[in-house]
């Protein structure tokens, strides 16, 4: 069983940053940053696995970094020159599945309970 508690959104405005954290309890081999906006699907935006190998969904390549804290079994999401269309409601998950770095929501058995983030114009 594993267990997460994200922490860290807010409202910033487009071009800030902001750093998602999400406390982790127990093994997995994948943990992943999803978002959800109004409307939307679930959309997958970073990956890690347990060696530190990383995946990022397109509309977010070179603007957030996905890491982890081994030691306090931590996850990281650092994400820079925010967007509007980067508001939406961010999730922590996790799964002990050995994929390869999947950003497909349906990978995932375990889930936080999401934090906000609002980015305006």
């Amino acid at each position: 069983q594993v267990q997460l508690v994200e922490s860290g959104g807010g409202s910033v405005q487009a071009g800030g940053s902001l750093r998602l954290s999400c406390a982790a309890s127990g093994f997995s081999y994948n943990k992943a940053w999803f978002r959800q906006g109004p409307g939307k699907e679930r959309e997958g935006v970073a990956v890690i696995d347990s060696d530190g190998r990383t995946n990022y969904a397109d509309s977010v390549k070179g603007r957030f970094t996905i890491s982890q804290d081994n030691a306090q079994n931590t996850l990281y999401l650092q994400m820079n020159s925010l967007k509007p269309e980067d508001s939406a409601m961010y999730y922590c998950a996790a799964t002990q599945g050995r994929w390869y770095l999947p950003l497909y929501w349906g990978s995932y058995a375990y889930w936080g309970q999401g934090t906000q983030v609002t980015v305006s114009s």
